[in-house]
């Protein structure tokens, strides 16, 4: 049992995408650069890619579970902690030891992050206009934790980044993905999806030997 209804859950996006928008344009995007940026390649696009998501990641842990998602919930104080975590583990692995390097993976070992980016991005969001709840209560891009953990999912499949940077959006893709059976979110089975396929490729990727 959740501690708050649907009806509840709902109320919370419609004020929070009132109260900041229009941050939601710019984090749209924000998020397209970043993709511009993959495609460029190189350290200080990597750098800025990394930024990105460390932004909309403090802005979802402060903005979102701290200030509006504590109101039905209590765990949202420790939801807040973890996605501030994430923004901090994002800017010290890329900003200051400089180990994160993103790549636009060509072929068939590309596709898998990015249909996750492009379902994070455009999809996702899609899904939630034109459903039976629409803005302003439907989770955004770069604003809502749902949509941006897929989203950040696809682009570290596509970089370098150790598993540190992978525990948190699992952690809250299990989390996250529980909406789409108790609250209705049809969106969110994409969340457990992409949960699986991160892990998976993550996993062989550690497991291939390397060239020598």
């Amino acid at each position: 049992m959740l501690p708050f209804t649907t009806e509840e859950f709902f109320a919370v996006f419609a004020r929070y995408n009132t109260a900041i928008w229009p941050a939601q344009i710019g984090a749209a995007a924000l998020g397209l650069f970043a993709l511009i940026l993959l495609l460029r390649s190189g350290p200080v696009a990597s750098r800025v890619i990394s930024l990105i998501l460390a932004a909309f990641w403090l802005l979802m842990g402060i903005g979102y579970h701290l200030l509006f998602f504590t109101r039905i919930n209590t765990l949202a104080y420790a939801f807040g902690l973890l996605f501030v975590a994430q923004a901090a583990l994002l800017f010290v692995e890329a900003m200051i030891r400089r180990l994160v390097t993103f790549r636009a993976e060509p072929g068939w070992r590309g596709w898998p992050a990015w249909a996750l980016i492009g379902y994070g991005f455009v999809i996702y969001p899609l899904i939630g206009l034109f459903g039976s709840r629409p803005y302003p209560m439907t989770p955004l891009f770069g604003v809502a934790p749902c949509p941006t953990t897929i989203f950040t999912l696809g682009l570290l499949l596509l970089s370098n980044a150790s598993w540190r940077l992978f525990v948190i959006p699992l952690v809250w893709s299990v989390i996250g993905g529980s909406a789409a059976v108790l609250l209705a979110v049809p969106q969110d089975y994409g969340l457990i999806l992409a949960a699986a396929i991160a892990a998976t490729l993550r996993l062989s990727q550690r497991l291939q030997p390397s060239t020598p």
